[in-house]
């Protein structure tokens, strides 16, 4: 299956609201406090992502920083549009970048897997070069155990929806977040989002970055190959969905937004998480919240790049 040309992809780009980081950092505190034991957000510089236990595909999380949006579940859902297939490679030049470190969720290539799957997206692409540290998951027998599977440097394509940060994998400041024993209701990721939400309404902030489940279980889900029969509502959707328990260490790269972005039509978070055990999905919340603990490192996008959006569209199948 070949990708589409880049003629073919419509693109929309725009400003985003930048704040400080130090401002970010309190903006999430203010929200993790309510919702975990152990608190801790600070300004940093980065460490070597590359090194266990992120492995990485590149250093940092630093340069010229974006969000991709490509796509969408309207080519998912109610039933799949095979022909949405995207290469990382075609995607790092329409948004202008090289080098391009691309970490983040989206449907890996169900052409190279076989059937549909989560993909775990975690590339770096330099002058052409690629390091491909991608692993995507997927149900493979009738018992529905799941799969991971690192993808090979000339395997560089998606399908149908991804969520992605984009940097030049530069060492530099970012927040880093510390937070163990969940005690409220929200998860890591819903802490970060709806702070946000609250600080900026309708100012469009974007992040993207890493985290880590040092500890404990989570619930993940990893896609079932391709329905035959339309899923038009989220029950539907889960029904279709297989869940698990993972276990850590697990992590996890994605985006979040403070908002949809409008006209955009942006899903406001997403995030999917490998490991080096075997499990990998996408991430929902943990399930052991009092022995949870999460190690996070993010930066804010400077602009967000919306590519190939569904003209028809709906809310369904967004968690």
């Amino acid at each position: 299956m070949s990708s589409l040309k880049s003629e073919d992809i419509s693109v929309e780009k725009r400003r985003l609201h930048v704040p400080p980081l130090e401002e970010l950092a309190k903006v999430f505190n203010s929200e993790l406090i309510k919702n975990f034991e152990e608190v801790k957000v600070e300004v940093t510089d980065s460490p070597d992502l590359s090194q266990k236990p992120f492995t990485l595909a590149d250093k940092g999380l630093n340069g010229k920083t974006k969000l991709i949006e490509i796509g969408g579940v309207p080519y998912l859902i109610p039933l799949v549009n095979k022909d949405k297939v995207y290469d990382l490679k075609d995607v790092a030049n329409l948004i202008d970048s090289n080098p391009a470190f691309v970490i983040g969720a989206g449907a890996g290539p169900y052409h190279y897997a076989g059937v549909n799957c989560e993909g775990i997206i975690n590339i770096s692409i330099k002058n052409g070069t690629v390091n491909q540290q991608t692993r995507i998951s997927k149900v493979v027998d009738v018992d529905e155990h799941y799969l991971q599977e690192k993808l090979p440097d000339s395997e560089t394509r998606i399908s149908l929806l991804g969520n992605f940060f984009a940097s030049e994998g530069k060492s530099g400041k970012v927040v880093k977040v510390h937070a163990k024993k969940r005690t409220g209701s929200q998860n890591f990721i819903e802490c970060l989002r709806n702070a946000i939400e609250k600080e900026y309404g309708e100012k469009l902030v974007g992040v993207g970055g890493t985290f880590l489940i040092a500890n404990g279980k989570a619930k993940q889900h990893v896609m079932r190959d391709f329905s035959k029969t339309e899923l038009v509502t989220d029950e539907d959707v889960n029904n279709w969905l297989k869940f698990y328990e993972m276990s850590a260490p697990l992590v996890a790269v994605g985006t979040f937004v403070s908002n949809d972005g409008g006209d955009l039509d942006l899903r406001v978070q997403h995030f999917h998480s490998f490991s080096h055990h075997g499990d990998a999905g996408h991430y929902h919340y943990d399930v052991t919240p009092h022995e949870v603990e999460y190690l996070g490192y993010f930066n804010t996008a400077e602009e967000i790049y919306r590519l190939d959006k569904p003209v028809e569209t709906h809310k369904v199948g967004r968690d």
